[in-house]
């Protein structure tokens, strides 16, 4: 039967190691266990939250270990969970999972339990995500941002909104069930106030959604500029190896180059570009084409000039070319001379740089990061980084336009309780909490009906 399924899984990484870790989730969990850990207890006696050392006996070979039993549902699963904690090797972790397996455990799935810790209460639907996003982590900003989404700071708000949603909706209803206390009237004002407070709310969350989408995905930085004038010794200084060939022949670099970097826990994707000039050659024509169209997807722009030398017909090309993006010039060969002139263009930014020997490289790496991140987001706890969240609150917005259109239009309040339900229903999607059951018992357990 479905709810004796007992799921068995490696917890840890496959390879050689101290310790591995093979986990067991369900009502037969210990009985499991007991078939195949001996200790000096007997598995009446074996108590929760107590390390008990023993021998595995798989199918093949005997394994000196350590067994937990989790006792439902204080358990990370919300079920029975048993681990043991064996030597590191691949050899014996398999044997252990096969052997668990041929005494009726079933092998679980991706992200199995995390399901169940889903299904049975332990976890909202994002704070799932946020234990994948810990997971998945490139970046400390990463993992803070993740860590909040685990711990509920998302699912906490959201929770709050549709509790506010719900004695809306409970109060439509109580107001149209009694129609001759004529409060239709008070009852819509209260609506729209009350709808007004949950957009303020939803779009202060959905504008946290631009800084959390750099935090997942990095920042795209693009370093554009003619040949010769220091993009690739930028790219080496920035990620501080030596990471593109440098050299004084036009063209060296052909292809886009991309890299990533990490500043201030957040992460960069760095991307090298073929100089901007008339080619002849081919393959460089076509890394020239792909660094125009680059462009137009770069978070920011650093548009690499050489210092030391006036301004050509190419470097002003290219900076019409950049001048309506959010741009950084970077007055590179600072350590020469610094003879460039940039009065007649409106540049907000503008730093002098030597990638040769690093003078104002860190400078550059700090306005980078000041341009593109929102430290008041990215410190707080509810950040979004996860793109099936924007897209709920997206459509919970639409759905709460409705709402307030049809209040404001004088739509009954019948017509209006479908579209707050739909809002409701939409919020719920991203913590799987959109049982319209919630509703109902709000309904009776918070007014009086009489029916």
């Amino acid at each position: 039967m479905e709810e004796e399924r007992t799921i068995a899984a490696i917890s840890t990484p496959i390879g050689v190691g101290g310790i591995s870790v093979i986990r067991l989730s369900g009502k037969n969990a210990l009985k499991i266990a007991n078939k195949v850990f001996n200790t000096t207890l007997k598995i009446e006696k074996i108590e929760p939250r107590k390390m008990y050392l023993g021998n595995f006996i798989a199918q093949s070979f005997k394994e000196k270990c350590m067994m937990v039993w989790f006792k439902a549902p204080n358990s990370y699963t919300g079920e029975d969970v048993v681990e043991f904690q064996c030597h590191g090797g691949t050899v014996i972790a398999n044997g252990i999972l096969e052997t668990l397996i041929e005494n009726g455990a079933v092998l679980a799935g991706p992200g199995e339990f995390t399901k169940q810790a889903f299904v049975n209460g332990k976890l909202t639907l994002d704070e799932a995500e946020g234990v994948m996003d810990m997971i998945n982590a490139e970046s400390e900003s990463e993992v803070r941002a993740g860590y909040n989404l685990m711990q509920g700071s998302l699912s906490k708000e959201i929770n709050n909104l549709q509790n506010e949603l719900t004695k809306m909706i409970a109060k439509i209803e109580v107001t149209l069930d009694y129609p001759e206390n004529d409060y239709e009237e008070q009852t819509a004002s209260e609506t729209i106030d009350g709808l007004q407070h949950i957009k303020e709310k939803l779009e202060h969350i959905l504008k946290t959604s631009q800084t959390g989408q750099i935090v997942k995905n990095g920042s795209k930085i693009l370093i554009l500029g003619k040949p010769n004038v220091g993009k690739s010794s930028l790219l080496n200084a920035i990620l501080n190896f030596e990471r593109a060939i440098v050299t004084s022949i036009k063209g060296t670099t052909r292809d886009i180059l991309e890299e990533t970097y990490t500043y201030k826990g957040v992460k960069f994707v760095l991307t090298d570009t073929a100089g901007l000039h008339e080619a002849n050659d081919v393959v460089e024509k076509i890394g020239i084409e792909k660094a125009k169209k680059a462009v137009n997807f770069a978070d920011v722009i650093l548009l690499v000039i050489d210092a030391s030398e006036p301004l050509t017909q190419e470097d002003e090309e290219i900076l019409e070319l950049v001048k309506n993006k959010k741009t950084i010039v970077v007055k590179n060969k600072t350590d020469l001379k610094n003879v460039v002139n940039l009065n007649k263009y409106n540049f907000k930014h503008i730093v002098e740089i030597s990638a040769l020997n690093g003078q104002g490289v860190e400078d550059l790496k700090n306005l980078i990061y000041n341009l593109v991140i929102d430290e008041n987001i990215i410190n707080s706890n509810l950040m979004l980084t996860n793109m099936r969240h924007v897209e709920a609150i997206k459509k919970a917005l639409k759905f709460l336009d409705e709402c307030l259109k049809g209040l404001n239009a004088g739509i009954t309040l019948d017509v209006v309780s479908i579209d707050l339900k739909n809002l409701w229903m939409a919020l719920g999607e991203i913590t799987g909490n959109n049982n319209n059951e919630e509703i109902i018992n709000e309904i009776f357990s918070g007014f009086c009906v009489g029916k």
